[in-house]
């Protein structure tokens, strides 16, 4: 009997890295269990730490409606817009609205073109005794240019009509080389003269020279008759 195989199981044997692991799973045990109260708590958290992480980005100082500029103001106003609808309007209502913005604007405008007339005005109260002898000693000087009076366009030509009262319309005939072809080109030209005594007649030549506007079509004024006609 002694041939006969041992009946009993023999147990195997744990490999010694297994035995060594063993004990740190079973410590990490409690941790991983504890995993999900952590998660927990982090989320319940999480609302606080945005607020915290808002309140450091945004500790600015914020800044009076009156110091931002309108841009910045209808921005404001479109980011705190919910996105309801209105409700409907009658044209009457928009054109009511419409009114007290553009009287709120007129209010507005005037009250900074006052400020700007008085900053103006407090401007000109600072510097304005120095102005008043600039100006004086300005008046005491000599004129640089002497009032002189410019030299007048003088014309001749032939009267081709006087049937107007103290108006005659005499034909400038002009003559000049052309630039290229060197060809003499005439060309004649009409003007309105004043003729005071209506001393010129159809035909004469005459002489006039530039005036004031006298009438509508009148910026000349005769001088003398040259030749009469024949």
């Amino acid at each position: 009997m002694a041939d006969e195989p041992d009946n009993e199981t023999e147990t195997p044997e744990k490999p010694a890295a297994l035995e060594e692991t063993a004990p740190q799973a079973a410590a990490d045990a409690p941790e991983q269990a504890d995993a999900p109260e952590q998660d927990t708590q982090d989320a319940a958290d999480a609302p606080e730490q945005a607020e915290r992480t808002e309140g450091s980005a945004y500790s600015a100082p914020v800044e009076s409606e009156g110091q931002l500029s309108s841009k910045e103001r209808r921005r404001r106003a479109r980011s705190t817009h919910t996105g309801e609808a209105r409700p409907a309007r009658s044209p009457e209502e928009r054109h009511a609205e419409r009114a007290a913005e553009r009287k709120t604007k007129a209010a507005r405008r005037r009250a900074r073109r006052q400020q700007e007339r008085e900053k103006r005005a407090m401007a000109r109260g600072r510097d304005g005794g120095a102005s008043q002898r600039d100006r004086s000693e300005i008046g005491q000087l000599a004129p640089v240019h002497a009032q002189t009076e410019g030299v007048r366009k003088v014309r001749q030509g032939v009267v081709v009509s006087d049937k107007a009262d103290k108006t005659i319309t005499v034909r400038i005939d002009t003559a000049r080389r052309h630039r290229r072809y060197q060809k003499i080109v005439r060309s004649s030209s009409t003007l309105h003269a004043h003729d005071e005594n209506n001393d010129a007649h159809e035909g004469d030549t005459v002489r006039v020279v530039e005036s004031r506007p006298l009438s509508r079509s009148k910026r000349w004024r005769l001088v003398d008759v040259l030749e009469r006609a024949r």
